[in-house]
């Protein structure tokens, strides 16, 4: 049985969910085929064609690109003008971009093309649905581009795969385009005088890593709120720091969220005893509410940010056929996922920093009120010779560390290029790239900050007592990581945790 939803690329509104579920493989996709639709695109591109007969000028067609906007094409030769583009910026380094983060970009650059105010024909968004059906994914590097004019180098590949060219991922390996084409039967596309340009001038590669950051941000979020309740179970703190009435008086709502779940999680009523001989927590259990809050109240507004994006023609010139406009502009500058992506990775590495202070006070004596030093299930004879999370305290506190370095905004290193012609760029993909980065950091000091908060909460005991949410985290841990009584190495239980926390595998809140 297919539960999957079904994406249908028709011009009309997509979500991040959308992507990210195309990117992980958790939708099918089609492209209408509805007869307005197909007539609508197609009238960009026929409207290319009949300027060309026409007026004999048109920008990136008769043109050179950028800077050299000036130089004229005869008209014998613009045909090859398209293939001189994806190939002459074919020259993109670093990491390839992933199986899903390739998926993303495609999905992203297919939404803008549906628009209809590209220039490109049907037969094009057809190919590019085809890569996506078939899963044959281009390899894009992920370095190379500065944000605008839009991600040119790693699109270039998609372009050049389109027309059977370069190399793609295709059932797990590295092949060459036009071996996989030829055994599918699909065949190569010559690119049409718009049509390279309108794949490659555009912010595909940034927003569908922006969606795919979105989405792991808004998980770790409700997380992090998690570890806090074990956290704070864990170090006996004062379940009414998080009080309804308190927060009443500040009334940030994803501020208001956080603290709600952990009100919830730590069965904090009106009607409960109260426990708060302790009348102050330190700041990484009192405030958490105030740290997570910070994302959770971004979250509305970059969704906006983000999915107006997506949901944009951002190439240049436009093609206005209804009108018979082309219009020139810069709507292929990334400001807006830039900023996004600078701001979303500063409240990442802060739960990072948060998560780490509290790892800190559940290994240390001085502060963790009665556990044992490093959190150590040792019984007495052996607790002298086990060491419990010492070293992964240390790691913890290494990639933190990390996280906090690159938080460094990537948009103000606008670097003008291109004979500034490009003399102010948004380097929204390199923000984002730095996103996804603080974001493995993070989630991988939320994996071994959650191994420690339930081995406390398990030492201080009681685990009747806690609420059935509480409980079943416990639980779920311990499937696949036991209590650590003697040193055993962590690193396969930590990377199955990773993988789970990115599958997003148990629920945390509803």
């Amino acid at each position: 049985m297919n539960n999957k939803n079904t994406v249908v690329f028709n011009s009309n509104f997509l979500t991040i969910e959308d992507i990210c579920d195309i990117a992980g493989q958790q939708a099918t996709i089609e492209l209408s085929t509805q007869a307005d639709f197909i007539k609508r695109i197609d009238k960009g591109a026929l409207f290319i064609d009949s300027l060309l007969k026409e007026q004999g000028f048109v920008y990136g067609v008769t043109t050179g690109y950028g800077d050299s906007c000036t130089v004229s094409i005869p008209l014998h030769l613009v045909e090859e003008l398209p293939r001189h583009l994806y190939t002459f910026h074919g020259c993109g380094l670093g990491n390839h971009f992933d199986a899903q983060q390739t998926r993303a970009i495609l999905a992203v650059r297919l939404t803008s093309l549906a628009r209809g105010f590209s220039g490109v024909r049907y037969q094009l968004l057809q190919q590019l649905t085809t890569l996506l059906t078939q899963d044959i994914l281009p390899l894009m590097p992920q370095e190379g581009s500065v944000g605008a004019s839009g991600d040119l180098t790693p699109l270039s590949y998609l372009a050049a795969v389109l027309a059977g060219e370069r190399d793609v991922l295709y059932q797990g390996e590295q092949q060459s385009t036009d071996t996989v084409f030829a055994r599918l039967n699909i065949q190569p596309l010559t690119l049409k005088p718009k049509e390279g340009l309108a794949i490659m001038n555009g912010t595909a590669a940034m927003t569908g890593i922006a969606c795919l950051a979105y989405q792991r941000a808004e998980y770790l979020s409700q997380l992090s709120t998690r570890i806090t309740s074990l956290a704070s179970i864990a170090l006996n703190g004062n379940a009414y720091h998080f009080d309804e009435k308190l927060f009443s008086v500040k009334p940030h709502p994803g501020q208001n969220r956080v603290a709600e779940r952990i009100r919830a999680d730590l069965q904090v009523t009106e009607s409960a005893p109260r426990n708060d001989t302790r009348l102050q927590d330190r700041y990484s259990l009192r405030c958490a509410p105030h740290v997570i809050g910070v994302l959770e109240d971004s979250l509305p507004w970059l969704r906006q940010f983000i999915e107006n994006e997506l949901n944009s023609a951002n190439d240049n010139p436009i093609i206005d056929a209804e009108a018979e406009h082309v219009l020139h502009g810069g709507h292929f500058y990334g400001g807006h996922i830039a900023f996004a992506m600078d701001s979303l990775k500063t409240a990442v590495a802060n739960l990072a920093d948060l998560m780490d202070r509290q790892m800190a006070q559940l290994m240390d004596t001085k502060f963790n009120h009665g556990l044992p030093a490093n959190l150590s299930g040792a019984d007495a004879e052996q607790a002298m010779i086990n060491h419990g999370f010492k070293a992964v305290q240390i790691a913890v506190s290494a990639w933190t560390a990390e996280a906090l370095k690159l938080t460094m905004p990537a948009s103000v290193f606008s670097r003008s290029t291109e004979c500034h012609n490009q003399d102010k760029v948004s380097m929204g993909t390199i923000a984002a790239r730095d996103c996804i980065r603080i974001l493995e950091l993070t989630e991988q000091v939320a994996a071994a900050v959650l191994f420690a908060a339930v081995q406390g909460v398990e030492l201080r005991g009681n685990l009747e007592t806690l609420s059935p949410a509480v409980q079943n985290t416990v639980k779920f841990v311990r499937r696949f990581s036991l209590f650590l009584s003697v040193d055993r190495a962590l690193e396969q239980e930590l990377r199955q945790c990773l993988v789970l926390i990115r599958e997003k595998r148990w629920d945390l809140y509803d």
